[in-house]
């Protein structure tokens, strides 16, 4: 690896590792050749992005390592390490041919053998008892029953997940074979590793062997901070040119002739429990009351600060596979008066809360709502806060209970809670089948269906776009008509930059930096 610098560079680069730089002095160093980025990293000290442990540095790593595939703005599968793929007729068997002539940071050419090496550490990884962190890819378990290199370029991939939907669990890092479990693996991305020192920052430059178009922008220089206010104040006093964050503070930051604010999409999906169990909440008309008495635009929009995006269902909006009728989210508290009644909750008590006589006994509706808080915010007790508010202006009582995510997530495991407000890392294959079928995972609302279960059993037979696409409309109309859960928004983050440096349209995790290695001419 290269560490030679000259003396400018070393200089620069001590200044911004120690005491940043001046606004004056950044303007003075500053070139369309180079630019200065932040993101919170406090924690991660090896490069290896099999088990990464903070989000924004999954973003760093998409510029050094690369996948077999990689999601377009279109949210379409599109060529990158692997050149073409084909499936047989059964979709049981996928064929992958491997770019000609890629070859890592070191030098090394990629090979079939490296991808099978990847696959076969991630999962290790993901069955390994004795430790914690799985990886970021350890779903690949469900996709991959057999890898086979055919010859150097060529390799073979049999899964039970014969459908549509396998090509996205294809977006994994590929790593040389014989460094799979090194600290710094080379990758074979547009960017190399100069120099990394946890806790501090990471220099990077242009890969002179990527097989790609030289981008524009040849160094990067990334400053590790340790809290967002840090991040924030790094910006306003333009010592980094752009900076990562899920800071509610970036909110305030409005794009203007001097500054941008770019929006992306995370992976985390807020949602709603409701434990179907609990006697209350075992009729769907009570669960389609709670879903008609929110206003989720007003909690996203107070709460987040608009950083936040609506969906209804457990898919993000505004992509092909995305269906739902807006109309029936809108809070309507008619309507959730109507099914409450519907539902037998016709009398209310002294404090306002509806009641129904049940085995002769005299019950309100009242319900255990357990939410776990954030460390840096406030932001999840503010949106429960609203919820409970909302629901007890239609006659529900949702008694609040702040906990620590290991208590929440133990009253989730045991089934003892009414209520939680809880949020998921969703996977870039399009299948949420492990919220929704019967005795799934992460079916914490111990929802039950033969026909929802149905639906995912032919969603995973399907093997063009077109048939998946209806199955997924399929599977969102059921969830509408059943209610298991309330969809709440996906969380956002924001990109703060004083340049443009990226075209792509749709900016979503883990490649929040995607684009900044294409010319921008």
């Amino acid at each position: 690896m290269r560490f030679i610098l000259n003396k400018m560079k070393a200089a620069l680069l001590i200044c911004l590792a120690c005491s940043f730089l001046t606004s004056s002095a950044l303007a003075q160093e500053s070139n369309s050749e180079s630019i200065i980025l932040g993101i919170v990293s406090a924690t991660t000290n090896r490069l290896n992005p099999l088990q990464p442990v903070e989000r924004e540095f999954m973003s760093l790593s998409a510029l050094m390592y690369e996948s077999l595939i990689t999601i377009d703005d279109d949210y379409m599968p599109k060529p990158l390490l692997a050149e073409r793929w084909e499936a047989s007729g059964d979709g049981s068997s996928w064929s992958f041919t491997l770019r000609e002539g890629v070859v890592f940071h070191d030098g090394s050419p990629l090979t079939s053998n490296d991808v099978v090496a990847t696959v076969t550490e991630i999962l290790r990884l993901a069955d390994d008892e004795g430790t914690t962190n799985k990886g970021a890819h350890a779903s690949l378990k469900y996709f991959i029953k057999k890898i086979t290199a055919q010859d150097e370029r060529n390799f073979t991939i049999t899964t039970s997940r014969n459908n549509f939907g396998f090509i996205y669990a294809m977006n994994f890092p590929i790593l040389p074979a014989s460094q799979v479990q090194a600290d710094s693996p080379p990758g074979s991305g547009p960017y190399r590793v100069e120099q990394f020192m946890p806790a501090d920052h990471i220099w990077l430059s242009y890969n002179s062997y990527w097989w790609g178009a030289k981008p524009d922008i040849t160094e990067i220089t990334v400053m590790f901070h340790k809290t967002n206010k840090d991040l924030i104040t790094s910006y306003e006093y333009n010592r980094v040119d752009a900076i990562l964050t899920r800071s509610m503070t970036a909110a305030q930051y409005r794009s203007s002739v001097n500054s941008l604010n770019l929006t992306y999409r995370t992976k985390q999906l807020e949602t709603l429990v409701l434990n179907h169990r609990s006697y209350e909440l075992e009729d769907v008309k009570v669960r389609k009351a709670i879903r008609a008495a929110l206003n989720m635009d007003v909690i996203a929009q107070s709460a987040y600060m608009g950083m936040a995006m609506r969906t209804d269902t457990p898919l993000p909006s505004g992509t092909w596979m995305y269906q739902a009728d807006e109309a029936t989210f809108r809070q309507n508290q008619d309507l959730a008066n109507r099914l409450l009644d519907e539902a037998g909750w016709t009398e209310t008590n002294d404090e306002g809360i509806r009641t129904m006589v049940r085995n002769n006994k005299q019950v309100k509706l009242s319900l255990r709502f357990y939410v776990y808080e954030e460390q840096d915010n406030s932001v999840r007790a503010n949106v429960a806060g609203q919820i409970v508010s909302q629901l007890a202006s239609v006659g529900i009582e949702a008694r609040l209970s702040m906990m620590s995510f290991r208590e929440v997530k133990e009253k989730l495991d045991a089934g003892s809670f009414d209520l939680a407000l809880a949020s998921f890392n969703m996977d870039e294959t399009p299948d949420p089948g492990f919220l929704l079928m019967s005795g799934n995972v992460g079916n914490y609302s111990r929802y039950r269906s033969k026909a929802m279960d149905d639906l995912f059993k032919d969603l995973r037979r399907a093997t063009t776009r077109e048939a998946y696409q209806n199955k997924l409309f399929q599977i969102q109309s059921l969830f509408i008509e059943d209610c298991p859960f309330i969809c709440l928004y996906y969380r956002a983050g924001a990109i703060l930059t004083r340049r443009m440096f990226t075209k792509t349209r749709d900016i979503r995790e883990p490649d929040v930096l995607k684009g900044i290695e294409a010319r921008q001419n």
